[in-house]
């Protein structure tokens, strides 16, 4: 279907505009050393990394629990040994995944409205003003310029809304063959959607159910060819993760219940039960509140939450074509569950247990903050009479959204006060160890437990593969792999390592052997377990 020439301008303005964003304010906070904040967005950049710098390279490096596509997304910007270091390498695929989601908000806009209206002066100002909700929000401007996956997730999912819209709107218009093809591209969204996060196995889960039930139905039969290529390629994703972890880990749910899953981590937790556990309600509350703080502090939560209802209520009762947009609603069941059953804490500052811990989950809501904002005003100018009431209606969403992210601004973006909360003491313990090793001999080789403190080698510049870690053994090798190289070097740290660092209670204080290892100091951060560097006696290796 071709666009009308004003709707193909908007969107090459769009993503000019998108562009420039995204480019000055990944500079802006690359400045000022903000990229690597989340320790999250550290370990992505390392087991991207470690795909080709390790003692044992290759995909197993890859691991469980997170998915792998926003990994081997990173790889080729990681071999530079600056971009590695700096986290731009980690930056990039966010910063052009979020050009590709503002460009999604506006064309998904331009699909869902009628098309006769959709070139109207109303609906390019609803089409415009969701761009602008979207594009300009601060937590999301920070976020994309991290290495954090989900700016990677949300084009993914705003433009697999979009396909499958454009699906629905050509089969009315008695485009069969383009709804087909619609289809199929909406698939391939949901394959990158389920191999990104979690998420999207209940979009695709969603889509599909939705997908078949039409194709049951009326006109939509024509969709059928269709429905069975968006059906498989739903299915690839996941079925591509379940048969890696069987393969690998010899458990297809390694990532649900194994020993690096949500849940094992929260068992080892000393923490209180998380708010929400096992409980719905609470957990929905809970995410709401996470949603609205991604969008405004303060009263001003409240026009969010109204604009989301209005618009929602104005594509169930007055404009049933805009139904399709319901889809953006699906992170809400999901971190319901997640948080319920999943055991994925969230806090927001302002409830108990008032702090930050994954509060940017909200951002998953932005795309229905923005859409369904954009709609309810849209609505409400069209239902005006009069072009002072349709000026007026226009004039408060735009100086209300307008107000609320100025307020964003001057407070600090939520997601970026997270990070900073959470990594004041890591960051602090990862820079001095840093500088302590960077002295260290030229092509010195390590023993360490990675999991909590990979940013330290990246701070001094060791490569990886100077570094023997948990992920050197074969962990299909249950309960422990006697002759893979993590196991070797515990036992014998003075055949394999020239210095070995240990954090309380981590693998290395509590299974290597210390006989092989005189300690060096001790380093001690408020709020992070002791540091100790061991060098280890040559003279003790096994002979």
């Amino acid at each position: 279907m071709k666009r009308p020439g004003n709707l193909q301008r908007d969107v090459f303005l769009v993503a000019q505009l998108a562009t420039a964003i995204s480019v000055i304010s990944f500079f802006y906070f690359l400045q000022h050393g903000d990229l690597l904040l989340y320790g999250d967005a550290v370990a992505h950049i390392n087991i991207a990394r470690r795909v080709f710098d390790s003692r044992t390279p290759g995909l197993l490096q890859l691991g469980t629990v997170w998915l792998p596509l926003p990994h081997l997304l990173m790889i080729p910007f990681l071999v530079s040994r600056k971009l590695w270091q700096t986290g731009l390498g980690g930056s990039i695929p966010s910063l052009v995944a979020y050009v590709l989601s503002v460009v999604g908000i506006l064309r998904l806009m331009q699909v869902v409205l009628p098309a006769e209206l959709s070139e109207t002066k109303d609906g390019r100002f609803a089409g415009w003003l969701a761009v602008g909700i979207f594009a300009l929000n601060p937590n999301l401007i920070y976020l994309q310029t991290t290495a954090m996956t989900e700016p990677i997730y949300l084009p993914f999912f705003i433009w697999g809304i979009l396909f499958f819209s454009e699906a629905l709107r050509s089969c009315r218009n008695g485009e069969v063959e383009a709804g087909n093809s619609a289809l199929v591209k909406c698939g391939l969204c949901l394959l990158g959607a389920c191999l990104t996060r979690y998420d999207g196995w209940m979009l695709s889960g969603v889509i599909v159910l939705v997908a078949v039930l039409l194709a049951c139905v009326g006109n939509f039969r024509a969709l059928r060819p269709g429905v069975a290529k968006l059906v498989l390629l739903a299915a690839v994703g996941p079925a591509i993760w379940l048969a890696y972890n069987a393969a690998v880990y010899r458990n297809p749910l390694e990532f649900v219940n194994g020993p690096y899953s949500a849940k094992a981590i929260e068992l080892k937790s000393s923490a209180p039960t998380h708010p929400g556990k096992n409980d719905l309600p609470v957990a929905f509350r809970y995410f709401l509140k996470s949603a609205q703080l991604n969008l405004a502090p303060g009263a001003m939560k409240f026009f969010w939450v109204s604009a989301l209802l209005l618009g929602t209520a104005m594509g169930l009762l007055f404009q049933r074509r805009l139904w399709p947009l319901l889809l953006l609603w699906t992170p809400v069941p999901f971190y319901m569950l997640s948080i319920a059953d999943g055991g994925v804490p969230l806090y927001v500052p302002a409830w108990w247990p008032f702090s930050f811990y994954n509060v940017r989950y909200g951002i998953e809501m932005l795309p229905a903050f923005a859409v369904f904002t954009a709609a309810g005003a849209y609505g409400l100018i069209r239902f005006a009479s009069g072009k002072k009431a349709q000026l007026a209606v226009a004039t408060v969403f735009t100086v209300l959204f307008g107000i609320s992210y100025v307020q964003v601004f001057l407070a600090s973006p939520l997601s970026l006060k997270e990070a900073e909360v959470n990594s004041r003491t890591r960051v602090a313990l990862e820079k001095q160890l840093a500088s302590i090793v960077s002295t260290f001999p030229e092509n010195s080789t390590f023993l360490m437990y990675l999991g909590d403190h990979v940013g330290l080698f990246e701070r001094a510049a060791i490569p990886l593969s100077h570094v023997i870690n948990e992920g050197n053994h074969r962990p299909w090798k249950r309960p422990t792999d006697p002759d893979g190289l993590w196991e070797k070097a515990l036992a014998h740290p003075a055949q394999y390592a020239d210095f070995v660092i240990a954090f309380d209670q981590d693998s290395i204080a509590t299974s290597a052997n210390h006989a092989e290892m005189e300690s060096l100091l001790v380093l001690h951060v408020t709020g992070q377990p002791p540091a100790i560097i061991y060098r280890t006696l040559k003279s003790n290796q096994a002979r």
